[in-house]
């Protein structure tokens, strides 16, 4: 679509999070009593907010003005961290995580897929050059470990190499043969078209070919004129909907050309800001100084009127002079304090006659606590939409964008955001001026010598104190951090791959995981009972606490902050594709802490705390990362340990709530645990590290046959795997017979029957039902007492 169609969406949608923004003051901060008003209240929003969410990313994706973009992403990851402060008011008020909508999405008349969480594209498109160097590293550090293994490259013997040449000479050639008849044919024929010449031809067979080719002409030109006419009535009149004359589609070739706009346009703009910054730095620059020098000087003899002495001058940890004016004026702060003594009094003299009064109240009543009804709780993020939404009315909102026929940036807006950046470094010259000058003036006025209003020596002894290295305890041996001190990352990061514990990335995305909705858990739900979740329940849980946080930067620090994830379900429903999943649509590091995966490695509780240390350093360094610990149970499990080995995942297990601890808002690091056997485990422990628990089912009978859909499980993976649907291959009969068994299973089963010699028979023998339930009757299933116990 063209560039205007994207830019009218990012309008409407807008306007939809304006009159949101707006519903949210009137409805949401008021105390509601209704349990089920509330319900339907959040139900409502968090669809709304989805519906935004996937316009906004569309938009974002396909807009190619770099400054609306980040106007885009601004509002993107506003509305994103709004949606999981949705959901977890949501899960608070149902202490569940999955919750039953069909009622709400028939009234807004939308279908179960517009609950699905889209992934923006942005996680990994923005530090995709990054991302690939670091892949081929990683690879190159494994290769060399001997993790993997080189293809081999065979040598060519003295027969094959004189085939090749005599195959490509014969091909010359042919092509120089072919030429040459081609030059014979075309003397020929102007030898033939002379003699024609020669003779003359009839006046009326040329006056029809002229005319011919005049008509052919005028009537060509009338059809290229009607279809631009009609592409300019319908909005289409762009270069982005012509197919050029390459073989790739029109969305594939549009997608690059936009690529490379976009990597153009990045380049042109950064340059374009250098000069802006070099050009506002020596128009604005001396104002500037002179400006901040005069409001630093007004306040210090402000403050030495009030006070009767110069203040001390800000360090620059807290800011420097920044801090000067946001801290409030002294006369403000004087007046603050009286008011908050007349408050105080104030408060003393009503507490007496306000508890009397709720005693007599109670008494009357026959009531202790009165219950003031569901509120809705503090939000990081309506500050950010409120800021987005009015920066759109402000600069964009009534932009003429027709006449903005390139897509150019607007240099205002460029100036504007630089300034502030001059700002900042023509302050910090202005400190060390200033700080220079206050010194000077304290001790001709005030008598005083030190930059704190003391002696010299003491205050140099202040400043100069400094972290000390402390000595280890009594039977403790040097800190062992002090060595990851001194390394790079480059160095751990390699130490980590050769060990093992920094693994490849399987090339899955959350859409890979088929499955669809059912509506019977919804009915289910309504009745009170809890079903296991679906497996679009489950993508949306894994989209929502696992890729959108670690993805943006902004939604991790302001978003409900969630550390460690455990995924439970039965051996085969895909746990593990899930984390490839997540580290995939984000971009992230995969560590691998498997219990199997360590043992042998770093014994010693010292040596595991100074492995973790690694993890994390190297994690927050080149974050996002994703920590994953499979079969998770056999760390916490109840029996006494077997073995050096046993022992050390214990160690490890207790070490795991400080390493949580030391993970940070701004640390886009997760902990993804994996477990077929949840209840093997220590539920105290095992509960305290893991934050979020999702229940993964098996497949249903609509994920494994799906008639109406265009992805099923037995049809996805058969034709994934080469092979052809007849009439003879029923679907539905495995379906049915595949009751009870997982993805897994299933994988299993068509690769064991599509090998390399049964694809090669296929032309004459087609495939048939029995082949794959034969195979089939060979695993075991997942039978119900199993299922049960995981609920």
């Amino acid at each position: 679509f063209p560039t205007s169609t994207y830019i009218k969406l990012w309008a409407d949608t807008q306007r939809e999070l304006d009159t949101m923004l707006q519903r949210e003051r009137d409805e949401f901060l008021q105390p509601q009593k209704d349990r089920e008003k509330v319900k339907k209240m959040l139900a409502t929003a968090y669809i709304q907010y989805l519906e935004m969410f996937r316009c906004l990313e569309s938009a974002h994706d396909y807009l190619i003005h770099q400054q609306k973009r980040a106007a885009v992403r601004h509002v993107l990851d506003g509305v994103m961290g709004r949606i999981l402060e949705i959901k977890r008011e949501m899960v608070a008020l149902e202490s569940c995580e999955c919750h039953c909508m069909d009622g709400i999405l028939m009234d807004l008349k939308r279908v179960p897929e517009d609950i699905e969480i889209p992934i923006p594209k942005y996680f990994v498109k923005e530090n995709l050059r990054i991302l690939q160097e670091r892949e081929q590293y990683l690879h190159e550090i494994l290769l060399n470990a001997g993790f993997l293994e080189q293809e081999p490259v065979m040598a060519m013997t003295l027969e094959e190499g004189i085939k090749v040449i005599q195959v490509a000479e014969r091909a010359r050639q042919g092509r120089a043969r072919a030429a040459f008849m081609r030059r014979i044919y075309l003397e020929e024929k102007r030898q033939s078209k002379k003699q024609e010449k020669g003779t003359g031809k009839n006046p009326d067979d040329a006056a029809t070919c002229i005319q011919k080719v005049w008509r052919g002409y005028c009537q060509r030109m009338k059809t290229e004129k009607l279809r631009e006419e009609e592409m300019i009535f319908l909005g289409m009149n762009s270069s982005e909907m012509i197919n050029g004359t390459g073989s790739l589609p029109p969305d594939v070739e549009a997608r690059i050309s936009l690529q490379k706009a976009n990597v153009l346009r990045g380049e042109v703009q950064e340059r374009e800001d250098f000069s802006f910054r070099q050009e506002l730095r020596e128009a604005e620059g001396s104002h500037i100084k002179e400006t901040l020098q005069d409001q630093i000087t007004q306040c210090f003899v402000e403050c030495r009127h009030i006070t009767g002495r110069f203040p001390d001058y800000p360090p620059e940890k807290t800011g420097g002079s920044k801090a000067i004016f946001i801290e409030k004026h002294p006369e403000q702060v004087a007046e603050e304090l009286t008011a908050k003594k007349e408050a105080v009094e104030k408060e003393k003299n009503g507490k007496e006659e306000d508890k009397e009064a709720k005693l007599q109240k109670a008494r009357k009543a026959g009531k202790q606590v009165v219950d003031e009804g569901w509120k809705m709780g503090p939000s990081n993020f309506l500050s950010i939409l409120e800021e987005g939404n009015s920066q759109y009315q402000v600069f964009w909102e009534n932009r003429d964008n027709r006449s903005d026929f390139l897509q150019d940036h607007d240099p205002e807006l460029i100036k504007r955001e630089e300034r502030e950046e001059v700002e900042e470094e023509i302050r910090v010259q202005v400190d060390e001026v200033m700080q220079e000058k206050l010194l000077k003036v304290k001790q001709a006025v005030d008598g005083e010598t030190g930059p704190h209003g003391k002696k010299a020596g003491k205050g140099d002894k202040g400043g100069k104190k400094k972290e000390r290295h402390r000595k280890p305890r009594k039977g403790e041996h040097e800190n062992p951090m002090m060595s990851l001190a001194c390394r790079t990352i480059d160095s751990l990061y390699q130490e980590l791959a050769e060990e093992g514990l920094l693994i490849q990335v399987k090339n899955v995305n959350l859409s890979d995981y088929i499955g669809y909705y059912d509506c019977l858990r919804n009915i289910l739900r309504e009745t009170g009972a809890q079903p296991m979740p679906s497996i679009p329940e489950v993508r949306q849980l894994v989209a929502l606490y696992g890729i959108l946080p670690l993805g943006s930067q902004t939604v991790h620090e302001n978003a409900p902050l969630v550390k460690s994830l455990l995924l439970v379900g039965p051996a085969g429903v895909g746990k593990k594709m899930l984390v490839h999943a997540i580290c995939t649509e984000t971009g992230a590091n995969l560590f691998n802490l498997t219990p199997s995966n360590i043992a042998g490695k770093y014994p010693g509780r010292d040596a595991l705390i100074m492995m973790l240390h690694m993890i994390l350093k190297v994690g927050k360094e080149l974050q996002p990362s994703v920590v994953w610990i499979g079969d998770t149970e056999r760390m916490f499990s109840k029996g006494a340990p077997k073995g050096e080995d046993e022992v050390n995942s214990r160690r490890l297990a207790k070490l795991l709530p400080q390493f949580l601890r030391a993970v940070k808002p701004k640390d886009r690091v997760l902990l993804v645990g994996t477990t077929s056997r949840p209840f093997d485990a220590n539920l105290g422990l095992f509960c305290r590290v893991y934050q979020k628990i999702i229940l993964i089912p098996k497949p249903d009978y609509l994920t494994r046959f799906g008639k109406y859909f265009n992805q099923a499980l037995w049809k996805h993976y058969i034709l994934q795997s080469g092979g052809t649907l007849t009439k003879l291959l029923n679907l539905n009969c495995l379906a049915q017979v595949s009751d009870g068994f997982t993805q897994g299973h299933i994988v299993d089963v068509v690769h064991t029957v599509l090998t390399e010699l049964r694809l090669l028979q296929m032309a004459r023998k087609p495939l048939r039902t029995a082949e794959f339930v034969t195979s089939l009757a060979r695993h075991d299933p997942v039978y119900r007492e199993e299922e049960e116990t995981f609920q």
